[in-house]
């Protein structure tokens, strides 16, 4: 037990490293690199590639490597876009979330791939349940790599909070903050100004030096796993035809009738981490506050997601969509109506508190239905989850640089409408098919954020 415990944790605490790095940079985008829309762009760019890896690369990759020099190979795709930053254009950043994007679906593969081994292993050996101790693992993996977000936010607000760049904000400038932004590069000239470059280098350093830890860890402890030929043979021969399954899968009405649902996944958190945090928060707080307010998101997020993953067994999930579309509605409709003043301070973590809550619901729910209604189909049904949720950060990162926030707003909300009534007739369908057996009954608890989340 002792060596499969060391490795689960050399994966563990090699992804927090890593996820440490990338959460920040992640939430500082569309402030730190606001020129011409550079940032937010960069994600664009990012989840398209990582649509397309979660398509084609996996398999491949884990089967030429094994599943140990897939995760070291892929964490170097990390470390590449960190370097990136460093000296953040058109010609760097772009290139660099494309390799991010493209590493991103085979990290996590072969993560998964081995626990799931690792796990089934040691229950053979030891005459245990596979399923037991492949969750215990899990369980494992989650509490540590969760708190990457905390990490991640709190050295970028710390660091940036050295800047020289504060001073008191004027009302004309707070005029361009909120949802009827000016749709300028900078939104007012004395909290947005970008750090200096010492900051912003010393910043870029630490996260990548976090990444290159996280790499040397996997590549000096992690032990190569002996059932990877096994477990690859069989990933070589079905990747086709898993292929080909994600896409007949539509052919299930319940599964179109998901995709608003899953879209909507990647709107609202593109929305809360590239919208609000440069509309609201940078620009009527400053930029070293944008750690802060993702810290309090992160940190409700995580202890939500294990909240509502043990009482949905109690509540049933409708329950829990209908709290999490009540929150996320009241959120958007104060993101509409209120003015950012710094007078109201603690409203600025409110939002991205509530926000938290409800994100947590989408998650956990989310994964959770797919487990239930596609039991049998699990593998095509999870694969058309991670493709609509990318779809969604994709479009709406796309699109956030040409739009005010308020009409961001209403899109979002739209999209949270329609989910709701496809949701609604998911349920409908459900219903109708088994009318004696409720659905909400079934217990299926959902895992945390994946790589799309907080990738």
């Amino acid at each position: 037990m002792e060596r499969n415990l060391k490795n689960v944790l050399v994966i563990s605490f090699g992804f927090l490293l890593l996820f440490t790095a990338y959460s920040g940079l992640q939430s500082l985008q569309s402030s730190l690199n606001a020129e011409e829309g550079l940032g937010v762009a960069s994600l664009s760019v990012l989840y398209a590639a990582l649509t397309l890896s979660s398509m084609f690369l996996p398999p491949i990759i884990i089967k030429k490597v094994g599943c140990k020099w897939t995760i070291a190979v892929s964490m170097c795709c990390y470390v590449a876009y960190s370097l990136g930053n460093f000296y953040a254009s058109w010609y760097t950043l772009i290139p660099t979330s494309m390799i991010l994007g493209l590493g991103g679906a085979p990290l996590w593969s072969a993560k998964c791939t081995y626990l799931t081994i690792a796990g089934t292993l040691y229950a053979e050996k030891a005459g245990k349940s596979a399923k037991d101790i492949i969750s215990q693992y899990f369980g494992i993996f989650f509490l540590v790599f969760q708190t990457a977000g905390v990490w991640g936010n709190l050295i970028s607000s710390l660091i940036l909070s050295q800047s020289s760049n504060q001073g008191e904000i004027s009302e004309e400038d707070l005029e361009c903050c909120g949802a009827y932004d000016c749709l300028t590069d900078t939104t007012n000239s004395t909290w947005s100004e970008r750090p200096s470059d010492s900051l912003i280098y010393t910043l870029v350093g630490v996260y990548t030096a976090s990444g290159v830890l996280a790499v040397l860890l996997v590549i000096i402890f992690l032990d190569q796993i002996k059932s990877d030929q096994v477990e690859t043979e069989k990933e070589k021969t079905s990747f086709w035809s898993t292929f080909l399954a994600t896409f007949r899968h539509l052919k299930d009405k319940r599964q179109c009738l998901l995709i608003p649902l899953t879209m909507y996944s990647g709107f609202e958190q593109a929305f809360l981490s590239g919208d609000f945090s440069k509309s609201f928060v940078t620009c009527a707080l400053g930029i070293h506050y944008v750690g802060y307010v993702m810290i309090c998101f992160a940190g409700i997020n995580s202890l939500c997601s294990l909240l509502f993953g043990k009482i949905s067994q109690f509540t049933g999930r409708k329950l829990l969509f209908a709290l999490a579309a009540v929150l996320n509605t009241s959120c958007i409709i104060t993101v509409l109506l209120w003015k950012p003043d710094p007078k109201q301070f603690a409203v600025f973590f409110v939002i991205p508190g509530l926000w938290g809550v409800s994100d947590a619901a989408w998650q956990t729910q989310t994964n959770a239905l797919y487990g239930i209604l596609f039991e049998k189909n699990k593998e095509a049904a999870f694969a058309n989850y991670r493709l609509w949720e990318s779809i969604g950060f994709v479009i709406a990162f796309a699109y956030s640089t040409k739009l005010q926030v308020y009409i961001k707003a209403y899109i979002v909300l739209s999209v949270l409408v329609l989910s709701m009534v496809t949701y609604g007739a998911v349920e409908y369908l459900e219903a109708k098919s088994s009318p004696g057996t409720p659905a909400a009954t079934k217990k299926e608890n959902g895992g945390p954020h994946s790589q799309e989340t907080h990738m």
